[in-house]
């Protein structure tokens, strides 16, 4: 890993000349302490109420997002991907739509940004554990910026903000990035890695000593990827929320939202790199 040094930075409600700079040059930043002790501890307890009503009602999609399933340490059936997770709590929603979320909208520069509780995937709870059946330990090297193509729009300025639960220092795996590549071209952004299946480290990575209640910004044109943890069983848990700041039309999801072509690829990648199913069998998941 590189030299990178992140700065201890906290929020006081507005942001700081310095703090813009850093986030421009970067394309990332860490407040420290974003939200308190007990306020983690609510969270978690309002992502595990969420998680219950899911299980208890047999979702398997919230406006067209496929949940991702997996199984915990104690072997109980565990949600480890839940889009639109506010849809379900009312204390989670408050504090997305809260106006000390609002006043970060400032890290888009010129653009008319907004929290995006109710487009993309919204609320994202990210529940990454290795366990014996755990089927979401890392995530490969992607950025975000290619699902506007998706869409069929250009790519327009996002961030993806993440308040995380658990203590994660760097060398337990957590959120890499590459600083700075939020301002590469269009072709390195589409092809400097292979998006998703791609989890070697990178010479030039960074990585965070997160502790719980920490929350990082970044731009979604950043290559970024979470490293699995070194470690087993609980040691390994680490729960992030995850919501995204963004511009444009507005294109809120419902019920009745189809799912989009990069959740089907995926799908296809995970049971690619899983071994559970035929590469038949994929082709066929991904047409439905």
């Amino acid at each position: 890993m590189n030299k990178f040094e992140m700065p201890v930075f906290h929020f006081n409600g507005t942001i700081t000349s310095e703090q813009l700079n850093f986030f421009n040059k970067h394309g990332v930043i860490l407040f420290k302490t974003f939200v308190d002790c007990d306020t983690v501890a609510s969270f978690i307890r309002e992502a595990g109420e969420v998680q219950r009503h899911l299980l208890e009602t047999d979702v398997k999609k919230v406006n067209g997002i496929p949940l991702k399933f997996g199984v915990d340490t104690d072997g109980s059936k565990l949600i480890q991907r839940i889009a639109f997770t506010s849809f379900y709590s009312k204390k989670l929603s408050e504090f997305v739509t809260g106006n000390k979320l609002k006043n970060l909208l400032g890290f888009m520069g010129s653009y008319q940004g907004r929290i995006g509780e109710n487009e993309k995937d919204g609320l994202v709870f990210n529940h990454y554990v290795n366990s014996a059946e755990s089927r979401f330990t890392q995530l490969g090297w992607h950025t975000d910026s290619p699902r506007d193509l998706f869409l069929g729009s250009r790519i327009l300025p996002m961030l993806n903000i993440g308040l995380h639960l658990d203590d994660c220092d760097s060398a337990n795996g957590g959120l890499r990035v590459i600083p700075g590549t939020h301002k590469q071209g269009l072709l390195k952004m589409l092809f400097r890695k292979k998006y998703f299946i791609d989890n070697k480290p990178d010479r030039k990575e960074a990585g965070f000593n997160i502790e719980a209640g920490d929350l990082t910004i970044h731009d979604g044109r950043l290559w970024h990827r979470v490293q699995k943890s070194s470690l087993q069983g609980e040691a390994s848990r680490r729960r992030v929320l995850y919501f995204p700041a963004i511009t444009g039309s507005y294109h809120p999801k419902t019920a009745g939202s189809a799912t989009p072509f990069y959740h089907k690829l995926a799908q296809i990648i995970d049971h690619r790199l899983t071994g559970k199913l035929s590469w038949a069998r994929l082709q066929t998941t991904a047409k439905k």
